[in-house]
């Protein structure tokens, strides 16, 4: 009954709280391919195929799974091929402070992506069986595309690209690697 309801000594309204501990953290795995052409006389570089397979335990809804990945090897072929903050060395001002001098990757600057979850290994440290996938795309995608460069400028004697290997910073590496 409302009339007589404590209110000197309880306040109205729901409140709870619950904390979880695991054990340990969840790691998923995975294997990242990355297929590459470089135009040797401008540096451009182009992600001709791209092949994301993880493995993340349990997959409870695989559409929401698979934007993750889709995002995450965009936003890490972005950091790869292009996006780079640069500061004035004299008054450390942010120089690539708008979309109008910070590059960022487009639709155009990426292909389709093949995607792919492999048998889920349950994961042993949570109920669900469950690993995280959020970062997947984003940790695997500038590696395999960096190594996938390098590999098709080694025969010119490129042997590393710092990223982001943008087409000037890749034209400059193989002026320099060519005798």
């Amino acid at each position: 009954m409302p009339h007589n309801y404590p209110l000197d000594k309880l306040e109205p309204g729901l409140n709870e709280n619950a904390f979880y501990d695991p054990t340990n953290f969840t790691y998923p795995s995975g294997a990242y391919v990355c297929e590459v052409e470089v135009d040797p006389d401008t540096g451009e570089s182009q992600v001709v195929k791209f092949t994301a397979v993880d493995d993340f335990g349990n997959i409870i809804n695989p559409m929401i799974v698979e934007g993750q990945v889709h995002g995450g090897i965009g936003q890490g072929l972005g950091q790869a091929m292009l996006e780079q903050c640069i500061y004035d060395n004299d008054s450390g001002q942010l120089l690539t402070g708008s979309y109008m001098d910070y590059a960022m990757a487009r639709a155009s600057d990426l292909p389709d992506f093949t995607v792919e979850t492999a048998t889920g290994t349950p994961c042993t440290h949570n109920p669900l069986g469950v690993k995280g996938c959020g970062e997947a795309g984003a940790i695997g995608s500038p590696p395999a595309f960096i190594n996938a460069l390098v590999d098709a400028l080694s025969p010119l004697g490129v042997k590393d690209i710092q990223m982001p290997a943008t087409p000037h910073r890749v034209w400059q590496a193989i002026q320099a690697a060519r005798p």
